[in-house]
């Protein structure tokens, strides 16, 4: 890929008080797209909570696209249902990660380096973090919900250079 800027570690933590789409629950799962990658998480059964955990690893090669994910209930004999959708911008993160190379090594764990406030423009229902941890720039979100009656997903940004890739 010789447009690769690097890799975007999304780790999906959870959902938060997700619709119910099944008699008194759902099965939960989300699918993220970033320009013509898809990626999505595992199914958890019987869940408005879920706690999904999964690592996903998306390819930047165009760091203006926002990621954009959506929620589904797995059903078995009809289309899944829809349970909400999102998407957030990566470039605050990005930007923070240009000058990690200046900050390496003087920093405790748990530094703040910035914060990202919710707005119009962007899904977040409360103050994003971008922090130091255990060496690396992690971002730490919880994205509201659109287009639905509740919930919220919390995820946490982690950035992978690649040798040979153009960087950021």
């Amino acid at each position: 890929m010789e447009n690769l800027v690097g890799l975007l570690r999304i780790h999906v933590k959870r959902g938060v008080n997700l619709a119910i789409r099944d008699i008194a629950s759902s099965d939960p799962y989300i699918v993220f797209h970033f320009g013509n990658k898809k990626l999505k998480t595992h199914v958890v059964k019987q869940s408005v909570n879920p706690e999904w955990n999964d690592d996903l690893t998306l390819s930047v090669t165009d760091p203006n696209l926002p990621v954009k994910l959506t929620v589904y209930d797995k059903d078995l004999l009809s289309a899944d249902d829809k349970m909400g959708e999102a998407e957030f911008s990566i470039a605050p993160y990005l930007e923070a990660i240009k000058f990690r190379h200046k900050i390496q090594g003087g920093l405790p764990n748990g530094t703040i380096i910035m914060k990202i406030q919710p707005n119009r423009q962007n899904c977040l229902s409360e103050e994003s973090h971008i922090v130091w941890n255990h060496g690396k720039l992690v971002q730490n979100m919880f994205i509201r919900l659109q287009n639905v009656e509740t919930g919220e997903v919390e995820l946490q940004l982690e950035w992978i250079d690649v040798p040979g890739s153009r960087g950021i």
